[in-house]
């Protein structure tokens, strides 16, 4: 009985280099400061300069941070952005697969181009910077102490969303095939230590939920059996779990974090005034 079941030690993150897609606002930047916090260098992409430069003012108070513009869903931008974490860090620990895109609209009104953008992005980008980032991930990992890659899913790929009174057709199903592509890429980068996981959150404080939270909090806290939304604190120690000691054996794994949203009853219907 001579093991260590402290935090201190399950949860110690000191020394890993991290990557996070999206990081300047929303999930991104709370997943951000949670990992920069805990010791983690880490670096930060959003195809917005201005974004970047406000998030990397506010994260550099607590650690190492770095922050580069780049657009996931460019080849270019992704080699680049590659390219400069290679400088950074040399190998690369952690991969959070966060940035996204969302398109609501009736069926009847919902455009190709939409739902082009958003599996491009919530998607097709996800796998791809995850195939250019295995070099540098090996060159990080071990048996002891795999590298982790984390995607961000969404409940709505758990269940239809409803209360939100408008279809979201393309990001429900990108994110229900991020989740099946989480489980393909834990048995394909498992024997490589590298261990895949996605995290399906349901709805938190963002630029993407300002109107939803304007006009129907109360159904979806209704429609959440915890009767309320979600807390920073509760994704970034989600993260923390899954990138540290104590998730070495977590691989392949989808984890809501939605207060029981995804399978609770799911009441209010799009026509519903």
């Amino acid at each position: 009985m001579d093991s260590d079941y402290s935090l201190n030690t399950l949860f110690n993150l000191e020394g890993k280099t991290a990557l996070i897609t999206g990081g300047s606002s929303g999930l991104g930047l709370i997943m951000a400061k949670a990992l920069i916090q805990n010791g983690v260098r880490v670096v930060i992409s959003s195809r917005s300069q201005e974004k970047c430069g406000l998030a990397l003012s506010a994260l550099q108070k607590f650690g190492d941070c770095t922050a580069i513009t780049a657009n996931v869903t460019s080849g270019e931008d992704r080699r680049r952005l590659l390219e400069e974490v290679e400088r950074h860090f040399g190998g690369l620990s952690i991969l959070v697969n966060n940035a996204g895109a969302n398109w609501g609209a009736p069926l009847a009104n919902y455009p190709d181009e939409g739902f082009e953008k958003v599996i491009s992005t919530n998607l097709n980008a996800v796998f791809s910077l995850t195939r250019e980032s295995v070099p540098l991930l090996k060159k990080s990992a071990s048996a002891e102490n795999p590298s982790r890659i984390v995607n961000i899913g969404s409940m709505d790929g758990l269940h239809v969303p409803v209360v939100q009174r408008v279809p979201t057709f393309a990001y429900s199903a990108s994110k229900a095939a991020l989740h099946h592509l989480t489980r393909a890429l834990a048995v394909e980068l498992g024997p490589q230590c590298i261990t895949v996981n996605a995290v399906a959150p349901g709805f938190f404080e963002s630029r993407m939920t300002d109107y939803i939270f304007e006009h129907y909090l109360k159904d979806i806290e209704a429609d959440c059996p915890l009767r309320r939304i979600g807390q920073e604190e509760e994704i970034a120690g989600v993260i923390i779990y899954l990138v540290s000691r104590a998730g070495n054996y977590t691989n392949g794994a989808v984890i809501p974090v939605d207060g029981g949203t995804s399978v609770s009853k799911g009441a209010k219907p799009w026509d519903e005034g």
